[in-house]
């Protein structure tokens, strides 16, 4: 986006191909009170384009040169799935940034930040110290940025250590909530000049119909496990 060091892709047929194949679901079938639920197994599910997304980020990094990342590091927990064929790919080491203490040993954690839907708490993020060393260049990932809560606590513990973070990227931006500026005024303005990166946003995959089953007459979203076979048929879920 133009002067802003937010990078997302040239809107090319393949893009906008990729935006229609997530999966988004409303209130009545998420796991979470969000008007959509943006599904990012749509890719992990898909070997065609979970392989396009991975080398589209591995060619990206690649490219940075003297800047390359040293770690990725993937948000709890959907990052854990982007990160590592990143981190493969490139022979660089993946690290787990995790909620509530959840590292083992000694470990450094976030202040509380809030997210896109109410907690009974606010989350906090934890890294193993070791895990990331001064120096380092690192890639964080998630599946979306939404209010920058998230993001931001990552970026903190990094930059706390040390390290250099080259990039925040996300595979989804949820547009009208503007995590992006956030970032940008995080800190007294600290990371305004980070890099950001996303893939699709919320705007182009919402023009594709959600995923909630058509004239639902089982209550809730939880089915029993017997029935399964009957209601995959009868509503045709895939």
């Amino acid at each position: 986006k133009p002067g802003s060091k937010h990078f997302v892709p040239v809107a090319t047929p393949t893009i906008k191909a990729l935006s229609q194949v997530v999966r988004w679901y409303g209130p009545n079938f998420s796991p979470k009170d969000v008007p959509a639920f943006y599904d990012v197994s749509s890719f992990t599910e898909n070997p065609k384009w979970f392989q396009y997304v991975i080398d589209l980020y591995v060619s990206r990094y690649e490219s940075f040169g003297a800047n390359r990342p040293t770690v990725i590091i993937g948000y709890d927990a959907r990052g854990f799935l982007l990160g590592p064929p990143i981190a493969l790919a490139m022979k660089i080491p993946f690290v787990l940034l995790r909620k509530d203490l959840k590292c083992p040993g000694v470990v450094i954690e976030s202040t509380p930040y809030e997210k896109e839907y109410k907690e009974a708490h606010g989350e906090k993020q934890c890294l193993r110290l070791g895990s990331v060393k001064a120096g380092d260049r690192v890639v964080l990932i998630d599946d979306l940025i939404a209010t920058g809560g998230t993001a931001i606590s990552g970026i903190q513990l990094v930059e706390g250590l040390g390290a250099k973070v080259v990039e925040f990227s996300a595979i989804i931006e949820l547009d009208g909530l503007n995590g992006v500026q956030k970032i940008r005024e995080a800190d007294g303005g600290k990371y305004k000049d980070l890099t950001v990166f996303t893939l699709l946003s919320n705007d182009t995959i919402d023009a594709v119909p959600g995923s909630d089953p058509k004239n639902w007459k089982e209550g809730g979203r939880l089915i029993p496990i017997e029935n399964a076979s009957k209601i995959m048929r009868q509503y045709s879920l895939n």
